[in-house]
């Protein structure tokens, strides 16, 4: 603890010193525009031939940004900007002197494929937030929401614009129409915005700016240029309505006697999506029961750990605008609002006789949800949620009789989230509030029927934005019966039962629980070759988040210090090299000390743009209170882990990549080793076909598998683990038009482990492995076929009993779904979903678990269709 309180300190103590620094700033360039009043608009179709875009001059001397920063790029380019009372209009003139090497791949929105043009609108003018807009030399279009400053680029925002493009003898042109309507900013007589344009020339793989950004810079936003001469913009108050008709058809293999598999389903939907424009900054977004259909499914996985596996949100409706409402409270996924938890499948499960078969929902129905979202012109967001999802029943059928049983019930979540700029945007102080609220019935009294949350955080950044300081606190409340509030001591997450913690136990009286965190953190984020950070970070016992949020261990204090290195101009062979060393250690509220982790890693891309990412940990201390469920602490052997990954240049017809991550730990305890490889074939500008095998074993002498008693002791059961997974991902893309895709998706997933030398846990925290458990002797362990039974004292009698923990998953999803934006903002989908899951037999290899469970079994089809309409007014 002594060694990691001095590396902070230092750290902290550095960036007061440092940052006395006095340093110079890249002068900011402006652009002036002008309205084209009542004269006619240009038309937008690539090439600006108009007369009224002589109203402006060119602006070019683009500056290279990677691969050699601040130096003359290889070809210039030119834009202008133009406006009126609806629109945005710019010209991009892309010099080429060698306009037959410019590439045009096509791909579906936001592919970013090829030669491209971006522009970037800080329309707020808070240097922290901005809208992106892209268009390649193909036609296609990219857009983006950009948020903490260049951190965050959000491609599931799809605003309706235009663009056309054209290439000639002097390389390519491009015009677009942005209404202003897509855009969100403050009421004023004049309009400053931040701006960027970027040139992608993908031959060269060479990215170029107006406004020069050096690789050291704080952010990006922060250092954009400025558009000036937006004078009397209207507000415009957007309003649009999307209706949707969805029609699906459902195959699947008939099972004798079961009525809800009787080889078919067909169903038709409709909901309805809305955007309304409250004010120019501040929007409203509705939905209706919406669907969520052509969604990718999640990617299979096996968590032999117990703890919840966590899936990003991919429904178009939470990921839009999702970083207002993030509160990423700790490290990696903790956050106070995990948008999955909506919707999220029922958490009850119906009582079955054993003539009885039920139907329980996949999801739950979301009946409505309303976000009300934005940024006023003095620096206030504002994000409010709000959504109430349904009662669902299981349906039961037994012989002639038919009844519902409540699986989950009507619940209401609500998310407030607030952020002040000040400090000339600086600095920002927020808060959130959440609320998830039940209506707790029949036999559902193991939910909780309220759960609150709310935090504040801070950041503060000084010398031009080069050093921060920033942190969060956060309070958390859940309220239920005394069996919701048991189950939540005992759950993973808490683990108040366990025996040798004097700081927590488990109250059956309680109906309510009451936790904190946060996290305290100082850096250097820019300005020359060296960047650094350090911070703490805690979570209480009581702290429970998973209600409306993701929490995965409790009970936690955390240390941690990072140092980073990285080249400012190309060195030797090398286009860019990033390096990192970081520490950190844990502890837990009862003071013992867990972890101590040490990591150090490089990242090269070279100059003919192979890359290569290579790393070393060492985790000298690891102790868990979660391995034993409940049980005593528990100390694993010291692990070294080591990488290597690397890829061949990524714009060439075949790439590939291949890497690997070899885990080992003292004794042979435990290792984890992984082989993973990609190969990605583009034989046209239209197709792309990639294929991404991965193959892992995880062996462990002491993975938990039951806890049972003996003469009224605990007995931890833990046993030998062979864990071996292989899975492909397999993609093949094919771009018709910038407006017109089809994309396959597909993916077997087979995970299999067997169990041998059962043991229980003796002294869990000896220093030697073959002291911490005891293995069981022939004569007290026999196995039956399906169960393995214990005979501890051979006294000829079964003390205790478990079934074979061996197990083998086997999973395979595909889609098929083609696309159509029949017009801007409207699309069709067609869509064809093909899977199945099953569990084989342990002892069988990967390949014939591939063959048995999925290659010789009937899948199950789902065939939908889906249409929208976007009405703007």
């Amino acid at each position: 603890m002594k060694n990691t309180f001095i590396i902070v300190v230092c750290i902290l103590t550095s960036i007061l010193v440092q940052g006395q620094e006095i340093e110079n700033k890249v002068p900011k360039r402006i652009y002036t525009t002008q309205s084209i009043g009542a004269n006619k608009a240009p038309e937008i179709d690539g090439f600006i031939k108009e007369d009224i875009w002589s109203l402006v001059e060119w602006q070019g001397d683009f500056i290279e940004r990677s691969p050699d920063e601040n130096t003359p790029p290889t070809q210039q380019t030119k834009f202008k900007i133009l406006y009126d009372d609806k629109n945005l209009y710019i010209a991009f003139r892309v010099l080429d002197t060698e306009p037959d090497k410019i590439v045009k791949r096509l791909s579906r929105r936001d592919g970013f494929e090829g030669d491209y043009m971006e522009i970037h609108f800080d329309s707020y003018h808070d240097f922290r937030t901005a809208f992106s807009f892209t268009v390649t030399a193909a036609g296609v279009k990219g857009d983006e929401a950009i948020s903490e400053n260049g951190n965050n680029f959000d491609e599931s925002w799809n605003p309706i614009w235009y663009t056309k493009t054209n290439i000639d003898l002097e390389g390519w042109t491009a015009e677009l129409k942005i209404p202003l309507s897509q855009l969100r900013f403050g009421k004023s007589e004049e309009q400053i915005w931040g701006l960027q344009v970027m040139r992608r020339l993908f031959r060269e793989e060479e990215r170029s700016l107006w406004q020069r950004i050096p690789k050291d810079a704080p952010g990006w936003v922060s250092e954009f240029g400025e558009l000036h001469g937006l004078l009397n913009l209207k507000p415009q108050k957007q309003i649009e309505i999307q209706p949707f008709l969805l029609a699906q058809y459902d195959t699947y293999p008939k099972e004798d006697g079961n009525p809800f598999r009787d080889g078919d389903d067909f169903s038709i939907n409709g909901g309805l999506d809305a955007k309304i424009g409250i004010t120019n900054d501040l929007t409203l977004d509705l939905t209706v029961n919406p669907d969520f259909g052509q969604v990718e499914a999640d990617p299979a996985a096996i968590s032999l750990d117990g703890f919840e596996i966590f899936f990003r949100e991919q429904r178009p409706f939470f990921v839009e605008n999702k970083n207002i409402y993030d509160f990423e409270f700790a490290d990696n996924q903790d956050n106070l609002f995990f948008s999955r938890r909506i919707g999220r499948q029922p958490q009850g499960y119906p009582n079955l006789s054993n003539v009885e078969f039920g139907d329980v929902p996949i999801n739950t129905t979301i009946l409505g949800a309303a976000k009300f979202s934005g940024k006023t012109k003095n620096g206030l967001s504002i994000g409010i949620l709000e959504s109430v999802t349904a009662k669902e029943y299981a349906e039961i059928k037994g012989g002639d009789k038919k009844r519902k049983e409540l699986v989950e019930p009507l619940t209401n979540y609500f998310v407030g989230r607030l952020q002040k700029d000040f400090n000339e945007r600086n600095s920002f102080i927020g808060g959130i509030f959440t609320a998830t609220n039940r209506k707790i019935e029949g036999n559902l009294d193991f939910l909780r029927e309220k759960a609150y949350t709310g935090g504040i955080d801070f950041k503060h950044q000084w010398k031009d934005r080069k050093y921060y300081a920033e942190g969060n606190m956060i309070l958390s409340h859940v309220q239920g019966s005394k069996e919701a509030i048991t189950l939540t001591q005992e759950s993973l997450t808490h683990l108040f039962q366990r025996v040798d913690a004097s700081h927590v136990s488990v109250d059956p009286n309680r109906t309510s629980l009451t936790g904190t965190g946060g996290k305290i953190e100082a850096g250097k984020a820019g300005s020359g070759n060296w960047n650094y950070s350090g911070g703490f970070i805690w979570r209480s016992p009581e702290l429970e988040l998973n209600d409306i949020g993701f929490l995965r261990q409790a009970d936690e204090i955390k240390q941690y210090a990072d140092l980073n290195y990285k080249i400012l101009k190309p060195f030797g062979n090398f286009r860019d090299i990033r390096s990192n060393f970081g520490q950190f250690s844990t502890y837990d509220f009862d003071g013992n000390y867990n972890r101590l982790q040490f990591r150090w890693s490089t990242y090269g891309e070279f100059k003919n743009n192979w890359w290569t990412d290579i790393g070393f940990m060492y985790k000298p201390r690891i102790y868990s209170n979660t391995t034993l469920r409940g049980g005593p602490r528990f100390r694993f052997s010291d692990e070294y882990i080591n990488w290597w990954f690397f890829g061949t240049d990524s714009r060439k017809k075949v790439r590939f990549r291949f890497g690997y991550i070899i885990s080992q730990a003292k004794q042979n305890h435990f290792g984890f080793y992984k082989v993973e490889a990609g190969i990605t074939y583009q034989p046209t500008n239209a197709l792309n076909i990639s294929i991404s095998p991965e193959y892992s074993r995880n062996p462990n002498k002491t993975q938990y598998v039951n806890e049972k008693s003996f003469n009224g002791d605990a007995r931890y059961i833990t046993g030998e683990i062979d864990n071996r997974t292989f899975s492909t991902s397999i993609r093949i893309n094919y771009a018709i038009n910038p407006n017109l895709s089809i994309q396959y998706y597909a993916e077997p997933f087979i995970s299999k482990a067997n169990y041998t030398n059962f043991n229980q846990i003796a002294d869990p925290v000896a220093s030697d492995l073959n002291d911490r458990y005891q293995l069981y002797t022939d004569d007290q362990i026999s196995y039956d076929g399906t169960t393995y039974h214990v005979d501890e004292n051979r006294n000829g009698t079964t003390d205790y009993s478990f079934r074979n923990p061996d197990f083998a998953y086997v999973q395979f999803r595909s889609n098929l779904v083609l696309r159509w934006e029949y017009i801007p903002g409207s699309e069709i989908f067609l869509v064809w979903s093909q899977g199945n899951t099953g569990f084989g037999d342990p002892e069988d290899g990967l390949g014939e678990s591939l063959n048995k469970e999925i290659l010789q079994e009937t899948p199950d089809n789902t065939y939908l269709i889906k249409a929208t309409f976007r009405y703007v007014f």
